[in-house]
């Protein structure tokens, strides 16, 4: 038996569950405010956004070259468990997050078992990558979509204030199909991209592809599959976190969110090339949103639980990460 392919093969079969935890546990990002305006019924949100996150994951491959530009992972298979433990706690910290109804970030909890899992196999890290691509994009991306947020919807209340309520509504219920749309889009353009880096990461390190190359075609359809099949799976927990239990929206707050979420994604991806995180994203958007109308309008102790989810995301991730390859290590002495 070829231990290395069937190795290699197991570990790019992890990366592809991961990514379809990702689509279940951040399908939610991209839909919770149409379902939670009615909008959108559920089971039609959940197709549409499948749909989207697969087309999306073709739309570009940078944020995936920055997911491997992290780490320079050691040659054969120290370079796999390094991948493998990386995932492991991503995993782990998904489904805890996921079992407790909290939007947290899948791309910072794959970021975090990389760093984690590095730090203990001594493998190189690019800190200033981290630092400029994951840590800034992770602290500014939720504040920006609050503040944006919060001015367009402050402009939609001036140029709609003296108009008849019902019709406005009805008018924001149409708009927000293609501002959802529009987000499962960009969660598929960022979120596949870093399950395609991170299996270009093992693929490198077993030899079976070069490090200055393309990354293949059956890596971005397999992406792209198993995160629109986990999209379609749903995440109801989180979807009603988000759409409802943080403020009570309305269509037109729902589609500025979106809107505003939206524009940060594809800049972020299309521009800087950073791996932000769809959830933070559309959480502070929603919070600027709402903020607009009253501050006492937003159910700030839900917000103060999400917070807490993002706080521990990267260091959670990244011990679970470092336990799991010591442990492996320790017993198989790679």
């Amino acid at each position: 038996m070829d231990w290395a392919l069937t190795l290699t093969i197991l570990i790019i079969v992890i990366a592809l569950v991961f990514d379809f935890t990702n689509g279940f546990h951040d399908a939610a990002n991209a839909i919770a405010t149409s379902v939670g305006t009615r909008a959108l019924k559920p089971r039609t949100a959940l197709i549409m956004a499948a749909v989207c996150n697969f087309v999306g994951a073709f739309l570009g491959q940078e944020v995936a070259k920055t997911i491997q530009s992290i780490t320079n992972p050691p040659p054969g298979y120290a370079g796999l468990l390094l991948v493998g433990a990386a995932l492991f706690g991503a995993i782990a910290w998904n489904l805890t997050t996921w079992y407790f109804g909290l939007p947290s970030s899948s791309s910072h909890a794959l970021i975090g078992g990389i760093v984690g899992a590095s730090i203990v196999a001594g493998s190189l890290i690019e800190w200033s990558t981290v630092w400029d691509k994951v840590v800034i994009p992770m602290v500014t991306s939720p504040v920006v979509g609050l503040i944006l947020a919060f001015l367009f919807m402050r402009l939609i209340v001036q140029i709609f204030q003296n108009r008849n309520v019902t019709k406005v509504n009805e008018g924001f219920r149409h708009a927000q199909t293609v501002s959802a749309a529009a987000m499962a889009l960009g969660h598929g353009l960022q979120d596949a991209q870093k399950t395609m880096g991170i299996i270009v990461l093992a693929l490198v390190s077993m030899g079976y592809l070069g490090a200055d190359a393309g990354i293949p075609g059956w890596v971005v359809f397999a992406a792209a599959a198993a995160i629109s099949l986990g999209t379609a799976i749903g995440g109801k927990k989180i979807m009603t976190t988000l759409g409802r239990r943080v403020i009570h929206l309305t269509p037109a707050r729902g589609f500025a969110a979106e809107t505003v979420a939206s524009a940060i994604l594809y800049t972020t991806a299309f521009v800087f090339h950073a791996p932000i995180s769809t959830t933070q994203v559309i959480t502070g958007s929603i919070l600027g949103a709402g903020v607009e109308k009253r501050f006492k309008a937003v159910r700030w102790n839900v917000g103060v639980r999400i917070l807490w989810a993002w706080v521990l995301t990267l260091p959670m991730a990244a011990l679970l990460a470092a336990f799991c390859y010591w442990i492996v290590n320790l017993f198989a002495h790679i």
